[in-house]
């Protein structure tokens, strides 16, 4: 039995202000922090992130049941303000739960900012895990959008 789905999934979100304002909360370690550290009662184990191409960004934790849970990507491509493509895996313990081709593009509409993200996955569990991580990918989102909208401005 073959229990490794591929999927290509996209989520677009209207960001307020510019490509340039949204494009921050991607580059900036602590901006980013800000709307993806979303689980308090999760320990930081490593926190790497080098925003360049070629360069990585690596977070892992440890859950409250004692299991570990890490993020390792690779910055592929980045025209600030534009466009970040980036390849990452996901890994629960020493087993991994994915590998992905992630692309954020960032278009200037009106006041806003139209944000497109497309991922290609390749998931190595079940379909209902991979139903809860393009729902958990969406949720991540609307926390970036309420971190930006915060962030503007008076």
């Amino acid at each position: 039995m073959n229990d490794t789905h591929h999927s290509t999934f996209t989520v677009e979100r209207m960001l307020p202000g510019s490509p340039r304002h949204a494009f921050r909360f991607w580059s900036d370690p602590a901006l980013k922090r800000a709307w993806t550290d979303c689980h308090a009662d999760w320990t930081v184990l490593e926190d790497r992130f080098d925003f360049r191409v070629g360069g990585d960004e690596v977070k892992r934790w440890r859950m409250p049941g004692g299991q570990d849970l890490a993020f390792r990507a690779r910055y592929l491509d980045i025209e600030p303000s534009r466009r970040i493509i980036y390849a990452f895996d996901m890994s629960v313990g020493s087993s991994r739960q994915s590998v992905s081709l992630a692309t954020v593009e960032l278009f200037a509409a009106g006041a806003e900012t139209r944000m497109l993200f497309t991922e290609q996955l390749a998931f190595l569990g079940g379909e209902a895990a991979l139903r809860s991580r393009t729902a958990g990918t969406a949720e991540g989102f609307d926390r970036l959008a309420a971190v930006v909208a915060a962030a503007l401005p008076a």
